[in-house]
């Protein structure tokens, strides 16, 4: 038995553990500065759900990502650090390795359970040669260009062993999990459901909640939506009857079934009485791939334009232009975040993790590279500290210091944008603001240096890089 003195001390720490917030950090995939409703950029939008969210958080209009591609997104939320510190560029430069610290390791220690469903997206994967080159000898590429990753090593690398205690990982109809939708706990292992993807993802973020509601929690919750394969979500689908292009609908529909994901979160942390102590942030990976807004058919499709819009920004996936790295970014904690807010501020997805970590009033480590925004969301009268935001990503590097933005693209052509204007990344201003643009040139040249590799891109040829800056920047590269 217990020492009696030591009951008032134990009963203390209990009580400091409940009162620390539950973080849920939901993620879209593709999901373009337009697609919600409350950024009222385009009228066939409906995200009911999300925009209350909005009213009753923060909404940032200058939101950013640390790349326009997915896999290295993902890496620098996770970690809190920019990914090229690890040599994490671009998709081919994963996994990420197991030693980095994520998210979900930094809150451990403070008492969280932790838990992730849907797109992981940092295991080794197809286009990884230069891992299975060091780990796999006899592994060679094929025809495509493509190797085959063994189970055991793609397992290796999943939630589970990157902090996770309860993961419902996949991204269409297969998961790998450790509880089931029910809520019951399963041997770790292969599940599949052939229901829709954002709903299967909906309702395993619903159990993991409603099995942890007593502990504090983080929820990482990574929708596949509204990312190719695109799909006629029903009964969704059945509120876009206007005339628009076919993949438009299937993205509409898809955004619907994420936007009321989000609302029946929403509602069962009010039913659960945990409203008031969850913070949740909702963003987006990338911007969306437009290719021309092409129109095609969906089934099987796993490219091309996804049906999001990046409205009003230039560019797209795959580019350091606003359209590729500017995103929704929400924030709701109600009781502590005043709602109804719209905040200009330039914030990253690198400032998710220092913030979660402020909130549940642990320690940050040194090395985390974004801010928390903690203060900044609950009292808007304390601004950020200056900085400087920046980016590397194929033959690009960029940087944003408030309102002036900086791009270099193959180290052919330098831009220099003033983002306050309406012209925005439609007027080059380089040659009227010379001083500027050597400030910021001089600042991504100090900031690359200390990446892996370092310094500014070392070239390759990328030829969505190439055709995307002839058709928006009317810029032919070299």
């Amino acid at each position: 038995m217990k020492a009696l003195h030591t009951l008032p001390l134990l009963f203390a720490a209990t009580l400091a553990c409940s009162a620390k917030p539950n973080v849920i950090v939901i993620f879209a995939d593709d999901l373009g500065y337009a697609d919600l409703g409350c950024q009222a950029k385009e009228p066939d939008v409906r995200t009911p759900h999300l925009d209350r969210f909005a009213k009753e958080g923060v909404r940032f209009t200058s939101g950013y990502v640390t790349a326009p591609q997915c896999s290295p997104s993902r890496a620098g939320l996770m970690t809190g650090r920019h990914q090229q510190c690890i040599g994490f560029d671009t998709i081919p430069d994963g996994p990420l390795p197991l030693e980095e610290v994520t998210m979900a390791e930094m809150l451990q220690p403070a008492g969280y359970i932790t838990g992730q469903v849907g797109k992981w997206h940092l295991e080794p994967n197809a286009l990884c040669i230069a891992w299975a080159q060091k780990n796999h000898p006899d592994i060679h590429p094929d025809k495509k260009g493509r190797i085959t990753v063994p189970a055991k090593d793609r397992i290796a690398y999943l939630p589970l062993n990157q902090g996770f205690t309860e993961y419902f990982t996949g991204e269409m109809n297969q998961y790998y999990a450790n509880y089931s939708l029910d809520g019951r706990p399963r041997p770790p292992g292969p599940l599949a459901d052939k229901g829709f993807r954002i709903d299967i993802q909906t309702e395993a973020a619903l159990a993991f909640i409603r099995r942890n509601q007593a502990k504090p929690f983080f929820l990482y919750l990574a929708y596949y939506g509204p990312h190719t394969p695109l799909e006629l979500a029903k009964p969704y689908v059945n509120q876009f009857t206007g005339e628009m292009p076919l993949r438009r609908r299937a993205a509409l529909s898809m955004i619907a079934g994420i936007d009321d994901g989000v609302g029946r979160v929403m509602s069962l942390l009010k039913e659960l009485d945990l409203d008031k102590n969850t913070l949740v942030v909702f963003t987006s990976d990338n911007g969306a791939p437009l290719h021309k807004r092409l129109d095609s058919p969906i089934n099987g499709d796993a490219g091309g334009w996804d049906g999001s819009l990046n409205t009003p920004w230039v560019g797209e996936k795959g580019m350091l232009a606003e359209g590729g790295i500017r995103v929704p970014y929400l924030a709701r904690w109600p009781g502590t975040i005043p709602g109804g807010r719209v905040i200009d501020t330039p914030v990253s997805t690198l400032d998710i993790a220092p913030t979660a970590l402020a909130a549940a009033d642990t320690k940050t480590p040194a090395n985390l590279d974004g801010t928390s925004l903690l203060s900044l969301l609950r009292q808007p009268s304390v601004p950020l500290a200056p900085r400087i935001l920046h980016w590397r990503f194929w033959n690009q590097i960029a940087c944003r210091d408030e309102r002036w933005k900086y791009l270099s693209v193959r180290n052919q052509k330098e831009f220099l944008f003033d983002l306050s204007t309406d012209e925005h990344e439609t007027r080059n201003v380089a040659d009227q603001h010379p001083e500027i643009l050597e400030r910021l040139r001089n600042s991504s040249d100090s900031w690359a240096a200390g990446l892996q590799p370092p310094g500014r891109p070392q070239g390759g040829s990328y030829p969505g890089e190439t055709a995307s800056y002839r058709e928006y920047f009317n810029l032919d590269l070299k």
